[in-house]
């Protein structure tokens, strides 16, 4: 904290964009303008913080950086409540069938038990499988989007994630080891500068749910690294997972040059809300819309990779 404003390692704790993207904006597309404080480090003042959390929070709606960047705040505004008001393509969550307000209140009071309780009852009563698409998937958003809105704490955020981590793994791990004759070994990672792995959880619950025997790396493997493990596991797909943080370019590229390692029987699956992935599709990448299409994607690969063989 500067009598300026916040030094950049504080920004990137308060809004989760790395310095090394707040520097790229900066030459690429002239925002931010940090002042300089007596010691010439960057510093950012209220205005500046300000955009940067409507970038965030536009970004994690799946708006491009290089669109929303060099716009006006005024624009930048109107655009998220015209996002907000488009039905997302997350399943809404019911608030009065699993009381969203009472979980977002023992969220606030830092109750990290009571939080644990409420996510594994509701894993109880709908089964993993709806778990993950009817609760996880729609909290996410919303969690993220109270986070943006200031309305949770940075810290109230981990508890959040660390509690979905600890409902999670265990229900995975409960499911029995040996894979189902016919379906694929995946392994799941995210590129390097894609921290957030939720979504890779939430993926790998399912896909054993369907017998598939999984192997998560985590987050930001080296693309060598990602090479050597699905050598390794033997693995027939390697499944990555994107939000709206990584420069299109970064990963446009690291995907053509993780493509060009692997080989060739072994398939590259992606998803997320990066746009890059919609706006260009690359040759031997295939990309998963959501969490509802990992069951189409499984039978197409159970068919040999014949679309035609895949029922409806």
């Amino acid at each position: 904290m500067d009598a300026l404003g916040l030094h950049i390692a504080a920004v990137e704790l308060e809004t989760g964009l790395s310095k090394d993207i707040l520097r790229v904006w900066e030459r690429r597309y002239g925002f931010p303008t940090p002042e300089r404080d007596a010691q010439g480090e960057r510093v950012y003042g209220p205005a500046q913080m300000h955009k940067l959390r409507l970038i965030k929070r536009l970004m994690l709606l799946g708006h491009r950086p290089g669109r929303i960047v060099p716009g006006e705040v005024p624009a930048l505004e109107a655009l998220l409540e015209q996002s907000r008001s488009t039905p997302a393509q997350a399943p809404a969550i019911n608030a009065q069938a699993h009381d969203l307000d009472g979980f977002f209140d023992l969220l606030r009071s830092h109750d990290v038990e009571g939080v644990r309780r409420q996510l594994s009852q509701w894993l109880l009563r709908l089964g993993l499988a709806r778990f993950v698409i009817e609760v996880v998937a729609p909290l996410n958003t919303q969690v993220g989007e109270a986070w943006m809105q200031r309305e949770l704490e940075i810290f109230e955020e981990h508890i959040y994630s660390e509690a979905i981590q600890s409902v999670l793994r265990p229900a995975i791990l409960s499911i029995p080891v040996a894979a189902e004759a016919g379906c694929p070994r995946v392994l799941l990672t995210t590129l390097p500068g894609e921290a957030h792995g939720l979504g890779l959880l939430m993926v790998e619950a399912l896909l054993a749910l369907e017998g598939c025997q999984c192997l998560s790396l985590g987050t930001q493997t080296p693309l060598p690294d990602i090479v050597k493990a699905a050598a390794v596991h033997r693995s027939d797909v390697v499944a990555l997972s994107f939000t709206g943080f990584l420069p299109a370019k970064q990963v446009l590229d690291g995907l053509t040059r993780l493509r060009a390692l692997l080989p060739e029987p072994l398939e590259l699956w992606v998803g997320g809300t990066s746009q890059s992935l919609r706006r260009r599709q690359l040759p031997g990448v295939r990309r998963v819309a959501g969490l509802g299409e990992i069951g189409t994607e499984l039978l197409r690969w159970h068919a040999g990779g014949d679309v035609s063989a895949v029922p409806g």
